[in-house]
């Protein structure tokens, strides 16, 4: 039932940056095969923007800080998670964005279904 995404699609698509932590390919890979499970729920994304942040200022402990920025038609999704592993927040946003569009989309739906109620 899942489609599987060429590579080429995944490239043009998805953007993966990090700030003031040198992305390994390693790192780049999971944030590109994680976040293709975002691009199964709708087709009209045009891009998915992931930045990957090393935080020393704001604890006394290093944390990454992971933010995801979703470009489709009507407003962006932009969501964020921290924690003190690089792949730990990678996995936190992509909850946090898989959430983010299944609640778009049931919203969708129910507008379809039940446009007066959508109005209000």
């Amino acid at each position: 039932m899942t489609k599987e995404i060429p590579p080429e699609i995944l490239a043009a698509k998805i953007i993966v940056s990090g700030i003031h932590v040198t992305l390994t390919e390693a790192l780049k890979e999971a944030a590109l095969s994680k976040a293709s499970r975002l691009l199964r729920h709708n087709d009209r994304i045009v891009r998915i923007r992931i930045d990957i942040e090393h935080d020393t200022t704001r604890a006394s402990t290093d944390e990454f800080v992971a933010k995801g920025h979703i470009e489709i038609g009507g407003p962006d999704l932009v969501a964020s998670a921290s924690s003190e592993d690089a792949y730990k927040s990678l996995d936190l946003l992509i909850n946090k964005l898989d959430r983010l569009l299944r609640h778009r989309h049931s919203k969708r739906v129910d507008g379809r279904k039940h446009p007066h109620l959508a109005a209000k």
